[in-house]
């Protein structure tokens, strides 16, 4: 289902990117490949590039050819790196990216963003996230984490949260509704990958060795790319707005604790 598409995936140097990277190589696919560090085996394309600015964004999408079938966004930072960054990567500069591919991807194309478990509250914090969600554009990062008065901690969850609610809101923008460009997320559980480590300093080992008791083990890269590349084929196409949680049961689990059944 990917064999002669074009797809861009972020965050190609490691982990999740490189697997799914890899993958859709396999399967076919022209794989164009973009992270601050450059991948020890190679995609067919790479760009280095910055998604933690506007200028890192445009200069990216500067690269890319005229035409793309799906836009798989990988990259991510774990939060130990601060609220400020953490943002910048994971929520606005991946929607900058978006909003910039939109017009080179085909109708009918696709956009993949990797959420995370850790973005299950975005229920219970609905108006924070609606309201930094609503910002426009690729704002100045310092002044809206001073404005919201957003802490360090915060900084993945957060994300995350905005990620999940934005994939929805998106699915229904004229940008990528008036072409029939689907917008989906994968929210993996924890994964075993070289940030695990980070995770663990960010959230605590409770919580990280809670999550993966709960399911038996650690996910993997080769468990959650082929959702993510299904997400980008055309077998797909009736998916639209949509989380698929890919974490060995996991939210299941949280779901029937939180809501009691």
């Amino acid at each position: 289902m990917l064999f002669g598409k074009t797809i861009l995936v972020t965050g190609v140097a490691s982990g999740i990117g490189a697997r799914t990277a890899e993958l859709a190589g396999q399967m076919g696919a022209q794989v164009i490949g973009v992270d601050v560090r450059e991948p020890a085996s190679g995609s067919a394309a790479f760009i280095k590039g910055d998604l933690s600015t506007a200028s890192g964004v445009a200069e990216i999408v500067a690269q890319l050819p005229a035409r793309l079938d799906a836009l798989a966004n990988v990259a991510g930072l774990s939060g130990n790196t601060g609220v400020v960054s953490t943002l910048a990567v994971n929520f606005y500069g991946l929607r900058a990216l978006s909003e910039a591919v939109a017009p080179r991807l085909r109708e009918g194309g696709a956009i993949v963003n990797v959420a995370s478990i850790a973005g299950y509250g975005w229920r219970a914090n609905l108006d924070r996230a609606k309201s930094l969600a609503g910002i426009e554009g690729f704002p100045e990062m310092a002044a809206v984490v001073a404005e919201h008065d957003l802490k360090d901690e915060e900084g993945y969850p957060l994300s995350k949260e905005l990620l999940l609610l934005w994939t929805m809101r998106a699915a229904h923008q004229p940008l990528f509704k008036n072409r029939g460009i689907r917008v989906n997320a994968v929210s993996p559980g924890p994964v075993e990958t070289p940030i695990l480590k980070q995770f663990r300093a960010v959230l605590g080992d409770a919580r990280v060795d809670s999550d993966i008791t709960r399911v038996g083990r650690a996910g993997t890269s080769a468990d959650i790319a082929p959702a993510v590349l299904f997400l980008c084929s055309d077998g797909a196409r009736w998916i639209n707005g949509a989380n698929l949680a890919v974490d060995g049961g996991l939210e299941a689990s949280i779901n029937a604790e939180v809501l009691g059944f």
